[in-house]
């Protein structure tokens, strides 16, 4: 069997609102929980109770989402300002040099 190669290159990753995406997922399975507890008995007799340790699994492992989302926002704020940063500082100097090589090459006599 022939391995596999791609013909074009992947396409950026979308960037969104990841943060609240997330959050608002975590917010709609603890509902889901909640909205289940009532009827555990329910569930119960029915051996159906993965319905509820469902939810409760996604909503906790939406909260560890919401850490985990959060930090990489930071980190690509911290990115970002890292290189906005140097691209200023490569800028100042590209002036500096600039100017000082044309202060002194005016005509001598």
């Amino acid at each position: 069997m022939a391995k596999w190669t791609a013909k074009h290159e992947a396409p950026e990753p979308l960037e969104g609102p990841v943060v609240a995406t997330v959050t608002g997922g975590t917010i709609l399975w603890f509902a889901l929980f909640l909205v289940q507890l009532p009827f555990y008995g329910w569930f119960a007799d029915r051996d159906q109770l993965w319905w509820v340790w469902t939810c409760a699994a996604g909503g906790f492992l939406g909260l560890i989402g919401i850490w985990y989302v959060r930090g990489r926002e930071a980190a690509l704020k911290r990115h970002a300002a890292a290189a906005a940063a140097a691209a200023a500082a490569q800028a100042e100097r590209d002036g500096q040099a600039g100017s000082a090589g044309s202060a002194g090459s005016g005509p001598r006599a």
